[in-house]
């Protein structure tokens, strides 16, 4: 009751300002407990669910100052104010050190009324208010203080890191503590940072809320201790190369793929990224809390027409045309194909998307001949556009030029201090990353975007975006300073120009991009381009791209779908096989398919309907109405049980409540058996006596008593089952 009191009496403060040393001054948030040592320069935060980050200190680099931290600065003192946004009201509580140089950081913790979750910013100026250069700020660090550490009691804690793109067919990780015996773990989690304990759910979710200049980096080192971290450092100033002498999902390849430091923001007052903290008694509610707080602050792409459901041409030929697979007329046969399956085109509006082809055979007259047949099927035409990388023999850099453009590609590369082209893909055949703010690229993006307005299309998918948020010695608008400021800058132009020369009406999707900025599409592939076959480790199958693979990433990634996208997007999926791997089982397909359902995906397929054994299975699957009618309102299902690591030997389940009470289990282990286990008590029908239907097939599997309190199914190795409740 008297913590309740504090905070209720904060909020009707309206300005407190403590002077002094030696003394240390706590004040209590909704959820969150503060103490400020006005002594050491360091700060506490304490939650209500048990996380405790002790002894933590604000660290920068600037150039005229070297790195310091705020325990160096001589004076400490703490301001709390009225505080309001275009988000809402609420206290702002700064945290101010100064020294004898001048130089003042502010740490300023922010919190709504009515809401749990707080904000931290770090500020730094200038008593003479000189302009200030840095490309590293950092509000919270736990590594400088002796005692510091970040402590969240738990039995089974996973912590949860995330790398910057979805590139390279990477899986999140999500990592249990390490044994005594073990080594910590340590590394750098990108923009988005959890932990929560496998057993109640509770945790607590940290992430940037601004990607307009600085990518966040979250540097973390467990502790022997479950859940305890003996290293925590939130700083905006993230840039790691790639290091192939270490694993890809350690450090290999899930960084930021930039070969030079992070740009340097210059201004009189500098600002780190706006960092959201929410710990509570259920991360997965933290995650939405988050995904909304960020759709809040810089908005999202809303989609106004019916949900789409995509045919692709990628699964079938990489690049269309290139090796006769599929020419012109196969694809009048597909648009045939396509119109024959009744459910399938009632689930909203149908795309024929047209992804990479070759531009000799695809030309502009012939794909807006394939866009009139397809209007006149009732369809509409996709088209693929790459608007900040350049693919080219690297041998011809110099004489190069930009697509759409007669400007030669090297005045357009971003570059390394010396000079030296960064490349975005090494090899002979490469791609290269193209500066977003040059007015070659602008025209680039025109040509493309008035070539899909030529044929009619209405659907883009936007691929290799990630190269545009490449760092670089400079870009030719000197205004801008760093990669993500480029990238930002870069995607905004991008959506401008789309809705001024095809209208707002185009559906965008984003393949191998940032998580954030989130804002300029409609949807954005969860991981890289998914084969369908189970598993990584399957003989005769590439090592990567596997559906058990893509949903160890995905089984955290729900809570983006209606907070940061109206959708999600898992990859198109196949009735038999993905470009010239082997035929995949009837399990796999269906393995698939729940994963899109409980992803809240639209439904994408790339399917050769040439094929009779396609057609078969297409009939089954694709035009199933009790499959199809999941894909006409898309919505992610509740995680009950994670991925954990990277082995392919998942067994997760998930839930969905509402109108109706879904289920879905999937078992990625080929050979042991999973025993799903659903407590009925959290689904909220414990005590009713209940039937259990299979969603494919519609027939009955189970019954469920009104004394039951957990429903368990035995699902063999390799086989997933989707099942409604009522």
């Amino acid at each position: 009751m008297i913590r309740e009191l504090i905070a209720l009496s904060l909020f009707l403060i309206s300005s407190i300002q403590i002077y002094g040393q030696n003394k240390q001054e706590t004040f209590y948030l909704t959820n969150t407990r503060l103490d400020f040592n006005l002594e050491e320069g360091t700060y506490s935060l304490g939650f209500g669910n048990g996380l405790t980050m002790k002894d933590l200190c604000a660290t920068i680099v600037l150039d005229q100052y070297d790195t310091l931290n705020s325990m160096q600065f001589n004076k400490h003192f703490v301001q709390v104010k009225d505080y309001s946004d275009k988000m809402g009201e609420g206290k702002i509580i700064t945290y101010q050190h100064e020294d004898d140089n001048g130089l003042i950081l502010k740490n300023n913790f922010i919190q709504y009324k009515n809401e749990n979750f707080i904000m931290i910013q770090l500020e730094v100026s200038h008593i003479k208010n000189e302009v200030l250069e840095s490309n590293y700020l950092s509000p919270l660090s736990s590594k400088t203080f002796p005692n510091s550490k970040i402590q969240f009691g738990s039995e089974k804690p996973i912590l949860v890191d995330f790398p910057f793109d979805n590139d390279n067919w990477l899986e999140l990780l999500a990592l249990p503590w390490p044994k005594d015996h073990e080594n910590p773990i340590y590394g750098v989690s990108h923009e988005i940072f959890m932990i929560y304990d496998q057993n109640s759910m509770k945790g607590f979710v940290l992430g940037s809320l601004e990607h307009d200049f600085w990518k966040t980096g979250i540097q973390y080192k467990t502790d022997f201790k479950k859940g305890e971290l003996n290293e925590f450092i939130v700083y905006s100033g993230a840039s790691r190369p790639d290091n192939p002498n270490l694993p890809p999902n350690f450090g290999g390849l899930d960084g930021t793929h930039d070969l030079i430091a992070h740009g340097k923001m210059k201004s009189r007052v500098l600002k780190s990224a706006l960092i959201f903290i929410d710990a509570s008694s259920d991360f997965r509610k933290s995650a939405q809390l988050f995904g909304k707080t960020q759709s809040k602050h810089v908005g999202i792409l809303k989609w106004h027409h019916s949900t789409p459901f995509y045919w692709n041409s990628f699964p079938i030929e990489s690049v269309l045309g290139h090796e006769s697979i599929m020419m012109p007329k196969d694809v009048y046969a597909i648009v045939d194909s396509l119109k024959k399956f009744k459910n399938l085109n009632k689930i909203g509006q149908t795309y024929l998307s047209i992804d990479s082809y070759d531009q000799n055979i695809y030309s502009t007259e012939v794909l807006k001949r394939i866009g009139d047949y397809v209007r006149k099927n009732g369809q509409e035409l996709g088209f693929y556009v790459t608007p900040f990388s350049l693919w080219t023999w690297s041998n011809q850099i110099q004489t190069a030029k930009l697509l759409g453009t007669d400007v030669p590609l090297k005045e357009v590369i971003l570059r390394d201090h010396g000079g030296k082209p960064i490349p975005f893909k090494k090899g002979d055949w490469g791609a290269f990353p193209l500066d977003p703010t040059h007015p070659a690229t602008k025209q680039s993006m025109i040509s493309q975007i008035m070539k899909a307005k030529a044929i009619g299309a209405k659907l883009i998918k936007v691929d290799f975006v990630t190269a545009g948020s490449l760092e670089s010695s400079s870009w030719y608008n000197p205004e801008v300073r760093s990669g993500m400021h480029a990238y930002d800058y870069g995607m905004k132009l991008f959506k401008n120009l789309v809705d001024s020369i095809m209208g707002d009406d185009v559906f965008l999707t984003l393949a191998i991009s940032p998580m954030f900025p989130h804002q300029y599409a409609h949807t954005r592939f969860v991981s890289t381009d998914v084969h369908s076959h189970l598993r990584n480790s399957q003989p005769g199958f590439t090592h990567y791209g596997s559906t058990a693979s893509s949903m160890i990433t995905a089984s955290h990634m729900g809570w983006i779908q209606g907070t940061l996208w109206p959708y999600t997007n898992m990859d198109a999926i196949v009735m038999r096989r993905f470009q010239k791997n082997l035929d995949l089982k009837e399990s796999e397909i269906k393995a698939r398919i729940i994963s899109l359902i409980t992803l809240g995906s639209i439904l994408g397929d790339g399917t050769d309907f040439r094929d009779q054994l396609s057609n078969e299975r297409a009939i089954k699957y694709l035009n199933n109405e009790r499959i199809t009618d999941f894909f006409k309102n898309p919505r992610a299902f509740v995680p009950l049980k994670l991925s954990e690591g990277i082995s392919m030997d998942q067994q997760l389940t998930f839930y969905r409540s509402g109108e109706k009470l879904l289920l879905a289990a999937l078992n990625f282990h080929d050979n042991n058996e999973f025993e799903a286990s659903f407590d009925l008590k959290e689904l909220g029908v414990f005590g009713k006596d209940l039937t259990v239907i299979d969603c494919f097939t519609g027939e009955e599997v189970a019954k469920i008593n009104k004394m039951d309190k957990i429903f368990k199914i035995k699902i063999s190795g390799g086989e997933s089952v989707l099942l409604e409740v009522k």
